[in-house]
């Protein structure tokens, strides 16, 4: 059985929930699942992940309420900073749903090198998000990561 790490909340010093606290093997099954899912997702045509990031901003959008409620809870923010937290996310994925119709890979000439551009991606991206701003900093990693592929 997996080991429980407590989540408390830094307003009422109560118990939120209890998440799992990994392994090291934990871990390395959980980057071997994203790394298979990364060899479907980088064959999702670029049009298609457009409108994927597009309803997945629409779908937070829905639930700016209850992330707020959540973000207020788990990391001891104001409402009005939360809903905001909430909608920045909304924000980074509608910007970044056309970003894989925009990706021309513009290459930096190179003096006596070789110019040349991969328009591929290249593998599965870790975010390390801190506890006192989650919800924007995740948006801004993983955001970009499902736009290019």
């Amino acid at each position: 059985m997996t080991a429980l790490h407590d989540v408390i909340s830094p307003i009422t010093e109560k118990k939120i929930t209890a998440v799992p606290a990994l392994s090291a093997e934990d871990t390395v099954a959980a980057i071997t699942k994203a790394q298979k899912a990364f060899e479907s997702w980088k064959k999702v045509a670029p049009g298609d992940r457009a409108k994927l990031l597009r309803n997945f901003a629409s779908l937070v959008e829905k639930n700016i309420e209850v992330l707020a409620k959540l973000e207020v809870e788990n990391a001891g923010h104001t409402i009005g900073n939360a809903r905001w937290e909430a909608n920045n996310v909304v924000n980074v994925l509608n910007y970044y749903a056309g970003a894989p119709e925009r990706l021309f890979g513009r290459q930096i000439p190179v003096p006596g090198g070789v110019d040349i551009t991969f328009r591929e991606a290249i593998g599965v991206v870790g975010i390390i998000v801190p506890w006192n701003f989650p919800m924007p900093i995740a948006g801004w990693g993983f955001a970009p990561a499902l736009a290019a592929g």
